[in-house]
């Protein structure tokens, strides 16, 4: 009787692009912000008397550059340079032309009025959401609104390539699945802005979904880098 010989067809498992004690380290630093930033809506709620406009924002600003850019040192040199991945591997795309360039700024604006109508639907059914401790820290005076364009450059490069590269990247390993990968970098990415107040870490995890849909479909952060920047310009300046 002839046999037929079935090969088993094995999918490649994507590898760890860090060590896993170095995504527990950076978790768990996360997971102190989040308990961090609900004891300052706590203590802003018991003591409203000191939510008032500071002298200057500046050094808070600066200090807010200061640790975007030193979180993606940790991620880049603590982590990925352990395994041998590049950021261009994290990042993905390719630039060669002004159409690529174009495409994904097309991309970006696209992405950016889809949020928005979310976000808008969102404040409508559910309500904003938003602490009020936060507009106080937003910028006022012409330097700090320069400032303030820095710090929302930094956040849209370094959060993109920590949330939607390295975190998403390192679950889809953990999991072995995309979609839980995505799932669990967005809780993460809404559980980490817990300074703004419960409600807003729900809807900024709904923004973390979008821009992990996006990094897995364009294959590419460049995108969500530049859509998460100016986001943050335009909510932080003009309330958009």
């Amino acid at each position: 009787m002839a046999t037929m010989a079935l090969r088993r067809i094995e999918f490649p498992v994507p590898r760890l692009i860090a060590p896993r004690w170095h995504t527990a380290l950076v978790v768990v630093l996360f997971l102190a912000l989040a308990v961090g930033g609900a004891f300052f809506q706590r203590h802003a709620r018991s003591h409203p008397e000191t939510l008032r406009q500071h002298s200057s924002l500046a050094p808070l600003y600066l200090s807010l550059i200061a640790m975007e850019w030193g979180l993606f040192v940790w991620v880049w040199r603590g982590g990925l340079r352990r395994t041998g991945t590049k950021l261009s591997e994290l990042i993905g795309g390719r630039w060669a032309s002004a159409k690529d360039v174009l495409t994904d700024c097309g991309l970006a604006v696209g992405i950016w009025a889809t949020w928005r109508l979310v976000e808008t639907a969102w404040n409508h059914w559910i309500g904003v959401g938003t602490a009020a401790s936060i507009q106080t820290y937003l910028p006022q005076r012409a330097l700090e609104i320069l400032l303030w364009i820095g710090v929302s450059i930094s956040a849209g490069f370094c959060e993109e390539l920590v949330f939607r590269g390295y975190f998403q990247k390192q679950f889809e390993t953990f999991t072995r699945g995309r979609w839980g990968a995505l799932v669990l970098q967005a809780v993460l990415f809404g559980i980490a802005h817990g300074y703004q107040g419960v409600a807003a870490c729900l809807r900024i995890a709904c923004f973390g979904a979008l821009f992990g849909l996006l990094a897995v479909w364009r294959k590419s952060l460049r995108p969500g880098m530049i859509a998460h920047a100016g986001s943050d310009i335009l909510s932080g300046i003009f309330g958009i």
